[in-house]
């Protein structure tokens, strides 16, 4: 088992946390597609007692990043293209609203300084990152940029509806973004959406950040046979 994952406090949330760690280890690839996953080391590793470890694999089971795999119990679940693809989906239809909605916000003079400095922030910070960054801080760079945008567009649904396939999204980014194309063009890409929105341009940022979210599910589609083919 990895050390990356750090010791859980005992807590009275204590399978929230547990669960919350798996999940950022398999989001990130600490825990691989695969992976068998043993409730006894896991509990042995972060210090706590089977109880919570088992309640968490259940509700990571419930998510999809975790499977039965028959007598050798759990084991991390594989990335499935055809769930991405349909989760592209919806997240090309939800983005697209983010950016027409906070775009009007700023047309209307709803957005404050700071809120327009901390999407500006966002985008910068992924475009600083150089091509040696580790996988999973680029693809947190690009997930938190997002997510400004859903927290800035005044509907927290939008934000709350993707958050759990977020995980699922993050993980097939790990995978594709070896592609260094794909990483500068992303940001190249975010950064005519902030343009966009910035400028209160409702039409052209829905149909950037829509093309944007399309355009990247079918790559990472692509990519992910390509890599299944080769395997």
């Amino acid at each position: 088992m990895s050390t990356a994952m750090d010791p859980v406090g005992a807590t009275p949330i204590l399978t929230e946390q547990v669960y919350e760690r798996l999940k950022g280890a398999i989001t990130d690839g600490v825990l691989q597609p695969g992976q068998r996953v043993r409730q006894a080391e896991l509990a042995d590793h972060l210090g706590v007692s089977r109880a919570p470890v088992s309640h968490a694999l259940h509700l990571l089971k419930h998510q999809g990043l975790v499977r039965e795999s028959g007598r050798r119990g759990v084991e991390i679940a594989p990335i499935d293209p055809d769930m991405l693809r349909d989760v592209y989906q919806i997240r090309a239809s939800l983005d697209s609203l983010a950016a027409r909605l906070l775009a009007t916000r700023f047309e209307q003079g709803k957005v404050t300084r700071a809120d327009e400095q901390r999407l500006v922030a966002a985008c910068a910070a992924g475009e600083r990152l150089t091509l040696n960054a580790p996988l999973r801080e680029r693809a947190q760079a690009d997930v938190f940029f997002h997510r400004e945008i859903y927290r800035l567009c005044g509907n927290p649904a939008i934000e709350e509806t993707l958050a759990p396939l977020w995980p699922h999204i993050q993980r097939a980014m790990n995978t594709v973004m070896s592609f260094d194309e794909i990483r500068t063009r992303a940001w190249s890409e975010h950064a005519r959406i902030v343009e966009f929105i910035r400028e209160g341009r409702a039409a052209e940022a829905a149909d950037a950040a829509w093309s944007h979210a399309a355009n990247a599910g079918s790559e990472t589609e692509h990519r992910l046979r390509s890599l299944s083919r080769d395997d």
